[in-house]
């Protein structure tokens, strides 16, 4: 959205009616918002994001399991939970349709959600929105550096797998992630968060930043994830693996989630 929207003007806005996405919001009202108006900033914390044209009203959003936001024409990579069917319906459509903008360069952003987990509303601004303001720095965009890092974990007695997946201590970190961060960083994910010391924060903020940064260059093609992440391991079953290395890995719940992780490794 920020290569194809920002410092343009949008020219066009389809809403497909859909009250669970949009909950109360009009279909029209989300077109006045947008159309005619000249995009100043796109902003994300996570899974949420908002287009900003300089002046209320704001349109936000947030992705939920399966929303997708694309450039319509140009290469995309497929997350695994959108399987293989087709990206477009019979008439060329995208399957799904949410939201289609098009720009006064012809360039088109397509929102889809195929289970209806997304949602989308207007507000006056990100600084304001509840939805926004309680959510924690981005992970990527806005991790804190130093003692500032330090102190979100610091007097902290929540297993550090589940403060890592809080969304309201830091936006940005799902499961698989925070299993692979903790894994490079080698912490054990039931380590409480005021039991880390300076140097373990350390390489965990640096473990945080190399993976988030390196799984968005790569599109979330997975193929394109080093061999030694244990993204590539940590699945249960027949798509995963009983050891990464020589060492065993341990599936159990931490922080109500599956967790992958090795004691070998992580102390």
């Amino acid at each position: 959205m920020r290569r194809v929207l920002v410092g343009h003007r949008i020219s066009d806005v389809e809403v497909v009616p859909d009250p669970i996405i949009f909950g109360d919001t009009p279909p029209e009202a989300i077109v006045a918002a947008l159309k005619g108006r000249t995009v100043q900033r796109v902003g994300r914390k996570g899974k949420t994001w908002w287009i900003d044209c300089g002046s209320p009203p704001v349109l936000f959003g947030h992705l939920g399991m399966t929303g997708w936001i694309r450039e319509l024409g140009a290469h995309t990579i497929r997350l695994k939970e959108h399987g293989e069917a087709p990206l477009d319906d019979t008439a060329g459509r995208p399957r799904f349709l949410k939201l289609l903008i098009t720009t006064d360069e012809g360039k088109q952003i397509s929102f889809t959600d195929a289970r209806r987990l997304a949602h989308v509303w207007l507000g006056d601004s990100p600084a304001t929105n509840k939805k926004v303001s309680q959510l924690g720095p981005d992970a990527l965009e806005d991790l804190p550096k130093g003692v500032h890092f330090n102190k979100l974990f610091a007097k902290r007695t929540a297993p550090a797998k589940a403060l890592l997946m809080d969304q309201t201590f830091l936006s940005g970190i799902g499961n698989w992630v925070a299993d692979e961060v903790l894994y490079m960083a080698k912490i054990a994910p039931k380590r409480t968060g005021s039991s880390l010391s300076t140097s373990e924060l350390a390489k965990l903020r640096k473990a945080i930043l190399h993976v988030l940064q390196l799984a968005v260059d790569a599109g979330a093609d997975h193929e394109k994830y080093p061999e030694t992440w244990m993204f590539h391991h940590r699945w249960g079953g027949a798509r995963g693996h009983q050891k990464i290395g020589n060492h065993d890995i341990v599936r159990e719940q931490v922080g109500g989630r599956t967790t992958a992780w090795v004691p070998k490794v992580q102390k």
